[in-house]
């Protein structure tokens, strides 16, 4: 079966109105973090202050990730992806109001934590509701779980070029104020869509029948594995904020979101295009080559001065991104107990929650020291740390899948 089957029996399954909604559901998290950075830097005259403030928000994200999804192991993704929804485009609307009233960051920080613990990770749990979407088709289940996981991946990578483009639109017309109202109205409708379709109904029922079987959730193939997605979420972070310095630099701080959308132009088609990649290619080998490309396509930050320069840069670096996030995933869900799904794919995006956060507070301090060149000198050493932890750790990654495999492994084959 081609790629382009593949998505096509996909979206089949689900219908179009689905894609929609989960893909739009998935972008105010994209745009909350880009907005909380510019709309705190733009009232304190701080990258420093919106850089942590951005990060709270993600931090408290990564926080409570592992405990919304593994209530919606438990309770169902119905009620808990509602009450998320609800919930965090209040706690949007709370930053709004806070900087609007022109109270100190740090009570804007406080805030954006408060959101950030909200905000659900609409993304893993598309994930999670694959395996149970696809159980009827038989011999090419494995093969089709495998080719939604690549357009998942293309997904998110899709929403990280929408969402800020959408930020970037927004100060462009008026204010960082406008994308967080618009991601708040976006949560509240399509979060509460998304958690209301059916198949969040199909899935809770699928893995009901399995709760006896609960297995180890933080195995040592998923602690590396959410070190891989640590250090990707930090590449994210810290181009955002070595992006916004160069482009306030430039005096066009509105252009800030175009910019970083271009990483995930390439990452997109990257993405999409991973589904074609040969089965006899194992997923920790990929990884181990995405992760050197992340370093290599990242070191030509260090020589960018302006904007033009940039977009090459940008472009190129995106292709490898996707395929990297595509194959952690993949490998989680491959390790890991049925029942326990929704728990490791919260962990995982948790994981790059926590990387951004450490991405953009560092590269925003030695942005304020130093401007764009060592915010970007992070995203480099981020894809170095990659490189280490995917070749060092292979050999366990190897094992764990291949423990998987084994008969009366309570992992998925």
């Amino acid at each position: 079966m081609s790629p382009i089957d593949s998505y096509r029996h996909l979206f089949g399954l689900t219908g179009r109105t689905y894609i929609v909604v989960a893909f739009l559901a998935r972008l105010p998290l994209a745009m909350s973090q880009l907005g909380t950075l510019l709309l705190v830097s733009s009232a304190t005259g701080s990258y420093g202050a919106g850089g942590f403030c951005a990060g709270a928000l993600a931090v408290a994200n990564a926080a409570g990730a592992t405990f919304w999804g593994a209530r919606a192991d438990r309770l169902g993704q119905r009620r808990v992806v509602a009450f998320q929804s609800l919930a965090g485009a209040a706690g949007l609307l709370g930053i709004l109001l806070v900087v609007g009233a022109g109270l100190p960051w740090g009570v804007a920080a406080l805030v954006s934590a408060v959101a950030g613990l909200l905000l659900p990770q609409i993304g893993p749990l598309a994930r999670v509701r694959w395996r149970p979407i696809t159980s009827k088709t038989g011999a090419r289940q494995h093969r089709l779980v495998d080719a939604a996981f690549s357009y998942e991946g293309a997904a998110d990578e899709a929403s990280f070029v929408l969402g800020p483009a959408l930020v970037g639109l927004g100060v462009s017309v008026a204010d960082p104020s406008v994308a967080l109202a618009l991601a708040a109205v976006a949560l509240a409708v399509f979060g509460t869509w998304f958690a209301l379709h059916e198949t969040a109904v199909a899935t809770h029922a699928a893995t009901a029948g399995r709760r006896g079987v609960v297995g180890r959730l933080l195995t040592p193939a998923l602690v590396v594995l959410c070190a891989a997605q640590l250090l990707v979420g930090t590449v994210f972070g810290s181009v955002q904020t070595g992006t916004s310095v160069l482009a306030t630099a430039a005096g066009s701080p509105g252009l800030t979101g175009y910019f970083h959308a271009l990483l995930g132009i390439g990452s997109v088609l990257a993405g999409l295009a991973v589904a074609a990649l040969p089965a006899t290619i194992s997923l920790p080998q990929r990884l181990r080559w995405f992760a050197l490309g992340l370093l290599v396509l990242s070191a030509p930050l260090l020589l960018v001065g302006s904007l033009p320069g940039l977009v090459p840069v940008l472009l190129v670096l995106g292709c490898t991104v996707a395929p990297y996030m595509i194959t952690t995933f993949t490998l989680a869900e491959r390790v890991t107990p049925p029942s326990r799904t929704g728990a490791a794919m919260t962990v995982l995006a948790a994981s790059t929650g926590l990387g951004y956060a450490v991405g953009a507070a560092l590269a925003g301090r030695l942005a304020d020291w130093g401007g764009h060149t060592p915010a970007y000198a992070v995203t480099v050493g981020a894809g170095a740390a990659a490189v280490l932890v995917s070749w060092g750790f292979h050999r366990m990654l190897e094992r764990a899948q291949l423990r998987a495999l084994e008969p009366g492994s309570t992992t998925p084959a």
